[in-house]
């Protein structure tokens, strides 16, 4: 009985999402995320509703061709099969930003999804934005681009840095490549987890805020038969 509880424990869904909250960090020019209670059931009203306003790029998010690439594909045209599937946590900790050579061992193939756990994992509690992130680097995105990779994620609210974000962007997304940011891996360890990844459908936007969870994986990666097209 103990090892079937043990079993059943490793197989339990994480939210890998970031909450959603009044004051919570956002890419400086971004909208800020504002909750109202338009309706409130303590004030006598028939419902409690609330109003929210925020980016399309808040918390935990995945980008659109879009958001690069001018009569780029919008968020609605993102292949699911990018977003669901097996995935993989590469533990990088505390490094400035992701270069080819922490990708060398990884042993990475055509197909994967990649999820970059870092020491972004540890701020998502701070108010304010951090411009020091961990950050993949151009060559690195040029690297997984020539590698093959479906998806790819990080722990920020940028796969990017902040002096040639757009360029990393453009890379990844006129390949293919799908881009899932503000994602907290806190709580999951390095290896191959099941993704789901759902971004709102939002018609032709730029991104859209996602639900995402993981869960570990017996077994490692899948033989991927066929890469969905993805619309640039």
């Amino acid at each position: 009985m103990k090892r079937s509880a043990l079993n059943q424990a490793k197989e339990l869904w994480v939210d890998v999402s970031v909450p959603i909250r009044n004051g919570m960090v956002h890419w400086p020019d971004n909208p800020e995320v504002k909750i109202v209670q338009t309706q409130q059931l303590e004030r006598g009203d028939p419902a409690t509703v609330s109003h929210l306003s925020l980016g399309t790029h808040t918390g935990t998010h995945v980008d659109a061709p879009a958001h690069f690439i001018v009569h780029g594909a919008g968020i609605d045209r993102v292949p699911l099969e990018r977003l669901i599937g097996p995935a993989r946590v590469l533990d990088l900790g505390e490094i400035d930003r992701i270069t080819p050579a922490h990708l060398d061992p990884a042993d990475i193939r055509p197909g994967d999804r990649i999820l970059f756990k870092t020491g972004n994992s540890a701020h998502w509690g701070e108010k304010r934005f951090r411009p020091d992130y961990t950050y993949l680097s151009l060559d690195a995105a040029n690297d997984l681009v020539e590698r093959g990779v479906w998806t790819v994620g990080i722990d920020y609210l940028s796969i990017g840095g902040m002096d040639r974000g757009a360029e990393t962007h453009h890379v990844l997304l006129a390949a293919g490549v799908c881009i899932i940011e503000g994602l907290d891996l806190s709580r999951v360890e390095q290896g191959w987890h099941d993704l789901v990844c759902l971004p709102l459908r939002l018609e032709g936007l730029d991104g859209a805020p996602a639900r995402v969870v993981l869960r570990r994986r017996r077994s490692e990666r899948t033989a991927v038969d066929a890469s969905p097209e993805v619309p640039r």
